[in-house]
């Protein structure tokens, strides 16, 4: 059976796959927080061949164990991993439902982050605000205003 897995992959991750940005207190950067995007995709555990697949179109990341939902996870963290293989897969084969809105910023979050704008007060607000637009379901530890007044503090 010939199957087309780059357009697959694709509407695989329009169901079942997550770009986040975490945002972390770190005291001992510069900048006081570090900035930490994710892609991820989940599966029940007797259909690992999918995330295999994934794991092996893009080169690496790591299949774990979910423990909230009992699934398994495929996942990229990797900086230079998720610019050179994963932001140009999504530009080629783009998303069709409302999670592509999700990736464009994403991508601009990498994109900042590639040119090290993370490491500066202006640069990371701006991933902040960036960052808070995405996944608006989602949780997040550290709410973006939180993380801005503290910047501003800093500053």
């Amino acid at each position: 059976m010939l199957v087309d897995l780059p357009s697959y992959i694709s509407g695989y991750v329009d169901g079942e796959g997550c770009f986040s940005v975490s945002i972390a207190p770190r005291p001992r950067l510069v900048v006081g927080w570090e900035v930490r995007p994710s892609f991820a995709v989940g599966q029940n555990g007797d259909r690992s061949e999918v995330l295999r697949a994934m794991q092996g179109y893009f080169g690496r990341g790591s299949i774990r164990p979910n423990r909230r939902d009992k699934t398994l996870k495929w996942e990229v963290r990797s900086l230079p991993l998720l610019w050179e293989r994963v932001v140009p897969h999504f530009r080629q084969y783009p998303l069709l439902s409302s999670k592509r809105l999700d990736f464009d910023l994403f991508e601009n979050i990498c994109a900042s982050m590639i040119e090290e704008r993370h490491l500066s007060m202006e640069g990371l607000a701006e991933i902040v605000r960036l960052a808070a637009r995405m996944n608006p379901s989602g949780e997040r530890r550290y709410r973006p205003h939180v993380i801005l007044e503290a910047l501003e503090m800093k500053a």
